[in-house]
C-alpha cells in the first residue's frame, strides 16, 4: 500500500508559515470539510520550473471568488509561497497542491465569518500512469453521473463540491476492472474523464468537447495550442459517446495525466496513433524546455 498521504516526511506551506508535514493539521469543524467550500489546484514543477504556474495561481483565485469564498493572497503571493515550499523540500521536479478552504471560525451553511485558508505541499510524483500503461493506453467506462448545467454547480471552478460525483463514478469503473471513467454532461454529450479533459482523433481531425459544463483545463489548452503550431485539423466541438466510438485515436489532456492515449472505452478498442504520439512528445519536450513558464 502507498504511504498515507498525512504520515510523511516533508514541509507543506500552511498560511504564510513553513510548518512540518505531519502537523499541517485543520480541526474536525471546518467549514471546508462538511460543506465543501474549497478549491484548489494540480501543478507540475519540471527541472526546478512550475508548468504554467501563473496561470494556475490565477485560476485558483478565480474558483474562489465562483464559489463566494475571499482569497487572502494575490497571485504573486501564491507564486513567491510555490517557489519557498519547493525550495524547502529541496524538489525540482515535483506535483504541488495548492488547496484553499473556509476555516472553523463558523459552522453552519453560512461562512460569513469563517476565514480563507491556504497551504500547498509538493511531492516527487512521477508519470499518473505507467510507463506501460500508457504506451497501450488506459480504459475508460461511461459512468452514470453526469456533468451539471452551469445552473445548478459552479462548472468554471476547480472546486472539491464538483469531485464526489467523479469519486464516484472513478470507484466503479475501477470496480469493473476499468482505469477510470468517461463522464458524459446533463445533456448526453461527452465531457471529460474523471480529473483530465478528453480529445479524439478521426481522419486526421483532432476534436475535443466544448468545455462549457466543464473545466478547460491548462493542459487542454496547451495541447490545442500544440495542435496549432503542428498544423494538425482542429475542431472544438459538441461530441456523441457514439461518435467518440468510432474515433480513430482517444486520449486524455491534465496536469496529472499530462498526455495519455485510451486504448479503451466499454467494449471499443483503440490503438495509440500518431497524433498522439506526437502531441504527447511535443507536449513532452515543451514542460521541460526553459520556456515552460505560463
Amino acid at each position: 500500500m502507498a504511504q498515507a498521504f498525512h504520515d510523511r516526511d516533508g514541509l507543506i506551506w500552511m498560511d504564510g508559515k513553513i510548518v512540518p508535514w505531519r502537523e499541517a493539521n485543520v480541526h474536525i469543524l471546518t467549514h471546508g470539510l462538511h460543506y465543501a467550500s474549497a478549491v484548489f489546484e494540480g501543478e507540475r514543477c519540471y527541472s526546478g520550473q512550475i508548468f504554467k504556474s501563473r496561470l494556475h495561481s490565477e485560476r485558483l483565485i478565480r474558483s474562489a471568488e465562483l464559489i463566494d469564498m475571499k482569497m487572502p493572497l494575490t497571485v504573486a503571493d501564491l507564486e513567491t509561497a510555490k517557489a519557498e515550499i519547493l525550495s524547502a523540500n529541496k524538489l525540482t521536479d515535483a506535483y504541488l497542491r495548492p488547496v484553499a478552504w473556509r476555516g472553523s471560525e463558523q459552522m453552519g451553511i453560512s461562512a460569513q465569518a469563517t476565514l480563507t485558508h491556504v497551504a500547498i505541499a509538493c511531492w516527487e510524483w512521477p508519470s499518473y500512469f505507467a510507463p506501460e500503461v500508457r504506451e497501450k493506453g488506459i480504459s475508460l467506462q461511461t459512468a452514470k453521473w453526469r456533468a451539471p448545467m452551469t445552473e445548478t454547480a459552479p462548472t468554471a471552478s476547480k472546486a472539491s463540491c464538483l469531485y464526489c460525483t467523479h469519486t464516484m463514478s472513478k470507484h466503479a469503473a475501477e470496480a469493473a476492472g476499468f482505469t477510470d471513467a468517461l463522464m458524459l454532461d446533463y445533456r448526453g454529450f461527452v465531457a471529460e474523464a474523471t480529473g483530465a479533459n478528453i480529445f479524439m482523433v478521426k481522419n486526421g481531425v483532432l476534436k475535443t468537447p466544448t468545455p462549457d459544463c466543464f473545466l478547460n483545463g491548462l493542459t487542454r489548452q496547451t495541447v490545442i495550442e500544440l495542435a496549432h503550431e503542428l498544423k494538425i485539423p482542429f475542431e472544438e466541438t459538441r461530441i456523441m459517446p457514439d461518435e467518440l466510438k468510432q474515433a480513430d485515436e482517444i486520449f486524455l489532456t491534465g496536469t496529472a495525466a499530462e498526455v495519455t492515449a485510451v486504448g479503451k472505452i466499454d467494449d471499443t478498442t483503440f490503438t495509440v496513433g500518431d497524433v498522439t504520439r506526437r502531441l504527447r512528445s511535443t507536449y513532452e519536450d515543451l514542460v521541460r524546455s526553459k520556456n515552460n513558464i505560463s
